[in-house]
């Protein structure tokens, strides 16, 4: 009994000593844990260190309606939808008038048979100018509007193609907000405004963007 009782007093022993020499380590992986931690956090904050976001943008880019001047019947057409037309490209006949196109585009919308009537005014075929779209995102005016100017690199998401980023630049600051009636409100605080940020951008680079896609803004206001 004695040897037995010997022998529990020397594991009780032990098993201290095992445990104390556990928490160092313990604490060496929680003092890594903090440190990358740490570093993971300064190094967002060096990300976003000036910068301007705007979540509500989208890419925009001119349609141009081609109508008629005079009443008649379409007697021809030259292009379908999905076409792209150069400047001054001959599209439609409606009644003696010979239609043209203004810009270089895509068609957006065409008849498809002839004899349809005209009137003046009325839209014959739709051409979306896309070697001119923009990036267009509105920004509340509290929200570092005071930090962009024309000329500042931006970068730009889409949601259609989630991981991909796009290069573009301010091309143009709204001189207005989007709200230009006057608003009344029983509340003492006064309505935040918004105001259009435009960026161009090499469409030529990214033929996969369209005109409507919903998007995302990144301005860099801090080039140094």
């Amino acid at each position: 009994m004695n040897n037995d009782t010997s022998k529990n007093n020397s594991a009780n022993a032990v098993a201290p000593q095992e445990k104390k020499g556990t928490k160092p380590w313990i604490h060496s992986i929680l003092l890594i844990i903090i440190i990358f931690g740490a570093l993971g956090g300064f190094l967002f904050w060096l990300t976003i260190k000036g910068t301007v976001s705007i979540d509500n943008s989208y890419l925009e880019a001119p349609i141009a309606n081609i109508s008629v001047t005079a009443p008649g019947a379409l007697s021809a057409i030259y292009v379908k939808e999905g076409d792209r037309v150069e400047p001054n490209t001959e599209i439609a006949v409606v009644g003696s008038e010979t239609l043209y196109s203004k810009d270089e585009g895509i068609v957006a919308t065409a008849p498809k048979v002839v004899g349809s009537y005209y009137a003046p005014g009325q839209t014959v075929v739709s051409i979306v100018a896309d070697k001119q779209m923009r990036v267009v995102g509105a920004i509340d005016e509290n929200k570092g509007l005071d930090q962009i100017v024309v000329g500042q690199p931006a970068v730009f998401t889409v949601d259609a193609f989630p991981g991909r980023s796009y290069q573009g630049v301010v091309d143009e600051i709204s001189a207005v907000s989007e709200e230009t009636g006057v608003a009344f409100s029983i509340s003492d605080k006064r309505p935040t405004r918004k105001f259009d940020v435009y960026l161009r951008f090499d469409v030529t680079q990214y033929p996969e963007l369209k005109s409507g896609m919903s998007a995302k803004i990144t301005i860099k206001t801090n080039n140094s």
